[in-house]
């Protein structure tokens, strides 16, 4: 993942003309959901607490990222020397524009996105690029990001979870609430999962894909017992609770709790 390369000279003079063009400089955006961002002309790069987002040029760039499922983010300590890369693929990231138009990046392994954070906080340069390939997608002044993650980073906190905790309900347990509405609701997160789709939430019996998210919508300090969020392939998001003996779910306005 990590990679130390020497550029051509004609990426270089690429990088060194767009290096030296207005960029907008680095911000933080504290709560509900804490991000660092830059803004250029015509681009946008935001890191959250466990992803990244990345908005383009060009829209067409954006459908590239996400038909190849893959973006290599490459680190530079100047407008033409590249001192490491990490390949963002199938095997460790999931892709998928949202919102329309951003390119969102989730890194299923907190230590992945460490990595990132650390060397964009550290470096001059961020180039985003098409994976195994010199096309750039866009590149990035770093001046003044370390102090943005910084900031992220305390605003973030700890994930609560890594992504290979196995986490169940227990077999059989019916959760009731929101008045007369009962559920019979089981959930199972996928030890050796082969896609994004992570988890599995059966509700009465129809069980459905998920994929699982460990903070807490971005916010600092999630509520007690916090574990995990199901976002069900179709189905709004299930929140998993676990507190001492004591277990909840919380599925759209209402809290089920366990009661057999």
């Amino acid at each position: 993942m990590n990679r130390r390369l020497i550029l051509g000279p004609s990426l270089s003079a690429l990088l060194l003309a767009l290096c030296s063009a207005a960029f907008a400089g680095w911000s933080f955006n504290g709560s509900p959901s804490p991000s660092a961002f830059i803004q250029t002309g015509n681009m946008t790069l935001e890191l959250q607490c466990d992803r990244m987002r990345f908005a383009p040029a060009g829209y067409e760039d954006a459908q590239d990222i996400e038909r190849k499922r893959g973006l290599s983010i490459r680190f530079m300590k100047d407008g033409s020397t590249e001192v490491g890369a990490f390949q963002a693929g199938q095997d460790n990231v999931d892709i998928r524009i949202v919102d329309n138009y951003p390119v969102e990046v989730f890194f299923r392994d907190s230590a992945d996105y460490e990595f990132v954070l650390e060397q964009i906080g550290k470096n001059a340069v961020l180039n985003l690029a098409m994976v195994d390939g010199d096309v750039s997608y866009g590149i990035f002044d770093l001046k003044g990001s370390g102090a943005a993650i910084k900031s992220l980073r305390s605003a973030c906190g700890p994930r609560a979870q890594s992504a290979g905790v196995w986490v169940e309900a227990p077999e059989g347990v019916v959760y009731c609430g929101g008045g007369a509405i009962k559920r019979r609701i089981e959930f199972s997160i996928l030890e050796k999962p082969v896609d994004k789709w992570d988890a599995r939430v059966t509700i009465n019996g129809e069980t459905t894909r998920a994929m699982t998210a460990y903070s807490y919508f971005g916010n600092a300090k999630p509520p007690r017992g916090f574990v995990v969020a199901l976002l069900g392939e179709d189905r709004p998001e299930i929140l998993v609770f676990r507190d001492g003996d004591e277990d909840w779910l919380e599925l759209g306005d209402y809290t089920y709790r366990a009661c057999n």
